[in-house]
């Protein structure tokens, strides 16, 4: 068990801004922009010399993901919320790759609590947004209701609202990260002890590791991931829209 180590975002480097104050870049925030890079480098691709009647299979790709993102904030949201299909998009793309990255051995930065914590904060400033179209001091009465002794608990509902989305998000990716590491730690003890008469380095090799945590990684790496990328995106639109119908 002493060879098992769970931790967070490791510090890669620090830039120091004055003497005590210096900001910290994480694992997280080098792979997210990692993700960044590559859904950019992809949009660049798949959107390069469209033509009006598609005659790639590269456009058809691109014609296929803008249709459903399309058709899912449409069903979800409604027409007057068409516009929000690149941030949705965005957001799906962002969180599913992020999680996928666990896949290829790196960290996830959805497995950082600031990084799903940023996002639900800008979703939440939307909910706040369109809560308030319809008055300043109408969004407060809202807190009132149905009676005014309720007040206390509204603000503590509207607060966990991105503090559930958070935590979500976050508590599911990381679970999955630590079960991994547990697995393979595992595997790898079950090796020594069953191969460890084995002369040389045969002894040391985990053959347990090879192919048996394929099912787990496909599970909490890949569909998990990419589970809890279309769940955070469905309660982002389910909260906007929402908020847009008190308005």
């Amino acid at each position: 068990m002493d060879s098992i180590n769970i931790t967070g975002a490791r510090i890669l480097f620090e830039i120091p801004v004055t003497d005590s104050f210096v900001i910290k870049i994480t694992q997280a925030q080098v792979n997210s922009w990692i993700v960044i890079l590559f859904l950019f480098i992809l949009c660049k691709v798949l959107t390069r010399n469209l033509k009006v009647k598609p005659e790639s299979k590269r456009q058809l790709i691109a014609e296929f993901i803008v249709e459903k993102a399309t058709n899912l904030v449409n069903e979800n949201m409604g027409q007057k919320f068409i516009g929000f299909t690149p941030f949705i998009t965005a957001l799906m793309a962002l969180s599913a790759c992020s999680s996928l990255l666990s896949v290829f051995g790196m960290y996830s930065p959805t497995a950082d609590l600031n990084t799903i914590l940023g996002w639900s904060i800008i979703v939440f400033i939307l909910i706040t947004y369109y809560k308030m179209k319809g008055g300043f001091f109408k969004y407060l009465k809202g807190f009132t209701q149905p009676i005014a002794v309720l007040t206390p608990f509204n603000i503590i509902s509207e607060i966990a609202t991105p503090v559930s989305m958070t935590f979500r998000h976050f508590g599911n990716i990381c679970s999955g990260s630590v079960i991994m590491t547990l697995v393979y730690a595992a595997l790898a003890s079950a090796s020594a002890l069953v191969f460890g008469w084995l002369p040389g380095a045969l002894a040391k090799f985990p053959f347990f590791q090879v192919g048996i945590p394929l099912v787990l990684s496909a599970y909490f790496d890949m569909f998990g991931g990419i589970l809890q990328a279309f769940i955070f995106a469905m309660l982002t639109m389910l909260y906007i829209s929402s908020a847009a119908e008190e308005d």
